[in-house]
């Protein structure tokens, strides 16, 4: 059995590998804002929606611009821009706090959210080129598998910094604090030697764009992951009201729900990476999207029956854990030195998270958070049938 990970990519990967951890603590602070600002501003659930929209908005917005900047410079200038605006993000919380504005936190949430845009676009495609092709989706696995733990500590953070005491000031000094962090380790980044990874396709952007779109197999895994990543969102974001709601809890034991729910996420990436040593990624991932799409099912119709519910949505994380590195590697199998376009793309698809999430919120405020379960349900439904179409395809 051919090894994952390469002697001589060994040092660059574990590096590379750390950025994977960053993104997932600050994807998942952010989930906990829309129950912390729904309480400090007395929003509705699609009000605070909008925290979802301005994070992977800007995904969208930042992702081909960072494709291009890679194209041209390398990987590692890529590593040190999505950590400069990542930080610079987080640091803006403090003016919000100040002037007390909404505006101004979906501002600086954009800004963050931007750096991390960069960072996916540049570790995921880097990631997969370190070593053989039909190791590749199993590699960008294990390196994932360190996205839940930075969603674990991001859950912390917000359980014992800002959920413990809900103000704008204790939401302002988390993220100050994260981006002190961020400029430690964007120094440590430019002082380590690492691959530059300079692209040698020299074709226009246009000519393998033109090529992506006769790719069948890349275009529907990238509408899968917009899908994917809206089911994704919608679970997380409101996963703490949900558990409000079937257990009488307040937000921060609420959020030792989420966590579970997140270690299980973690744990579960584990135990599919080494599954799909025997079993076909494709496969795999039907598995885990039916049994999404069936406990979603579980949450719209038992509704209000506690533990049950609670239940239901914890698996909910646990299937969804392979879902996003296999649709990114099966999507991009093939696809030479389209990639880094290509992985453009695929980041761009986490616009899903922008759209859905809202339509969620709205759905929550006009017929009940467990009905808004719909909405993911019909999402992993489009990731069941890419994984049919992707096992036919192999």
């Amino acid at each position: 059995m051919k090894k994952a990970i390469e002697k001589q990519y060994v040092v660059p990967f574990m590096l590379v590998s750390v950025l994977f951890l960053l993104w997932g603590l600050a994807n998942n602070m952010t989930d906990t804002l829309l129950a912390a600002f729904k309480k400090i501003m007395n929003m509705s659930d699609a009000q605070t929606s909008l925290i979802q929209f301005a994070f992977y908005g800007s995904y969208f917005c930042f992702a081909l611009p960072a494709a291009l900047f890679i194209r041209k410079y390398s990987y590692k200038l890529g590593i040190i821009l999505g950590l400069t605006l990542y930080a610079a993000g987080t640091i803006l919380f403090y003016p919000a706090a100040e002037v007390e504005s909404y505006l101004f936190y979906l501002i600086a949430i954009y800004i963050m959210a931007g750096g991390c845009s960069v960072l996916e676009t540049t570790a995921n495609p880097y990631i997969l080129s370190m070593g053989d092709p039909e190791t590749a989706t199993r590699r960008l696995n294990i390196a994932q598998s360190l996205n839940p733990i930075g969603s674990i500590i991001g859950i912390l953070m917000s359980k014992m910094f800002i959920l413990s005491d809900i103000s704008l000031q204790s939401v302002s000094s988390t993220y100050m604090g994260l981006g002190f962090v961020l400029i430690g380790i964007m120094a440590l980044m430019c002082f380590a030697k690492m691959p530059l990874g300079k692209d040698n396709d020299h074709s226009s952007v246009g000519a393998s764009f033109a090529r992506l779109l006769k790719n069948k197999n890349y275009v529907y895994g990238v509408i899968a992951q917009f899908f994917y990543v809206g089911a994704q969102i919608c679970v997380w974001s409101f996963t703490i009201r949900l558990v409000m709601q079937e257990l009488p809890i307040a937000e921060a034991e609420a959020a030792s729900i989420y966590l579970v729910s997140i270690i299980c996420f973690c744990s579960a990436r584990f135990l599919f990476t080494w599954l799909m040593k025997w079993v076909m990624p494709a496969r795999l991932m039907a598995w885990a999207a039916a049994a999404d799409l069936l406990l979603c099912v579980i949450i719209v119709a038992l509704g209000g029956n506690g533990w049950i519910v609670v239940g239901a949505l914890i698996l909910v994380s646990f299937f969804m854990s392979l879902q996003f590195p296999t649709i990114y590697g099966i999507a991009l199998d093939g696809i030479g030195d389209d990639a880094k376009i290509g992985a453009s793309g695929l980041i761009m698809a986490i616009l899903g998270g922008a759209i859905i999430t809202p339509l969620q919120g709205q759905i929550s405020d006009m017929a009940g958070i467990n009905v808004s379960y719909a909405v993911p349900a019909v999402c992993f439904a489009v990731v069941l049938a890419y994984s049919v179409f992707a096992m036919k395809r192999r």
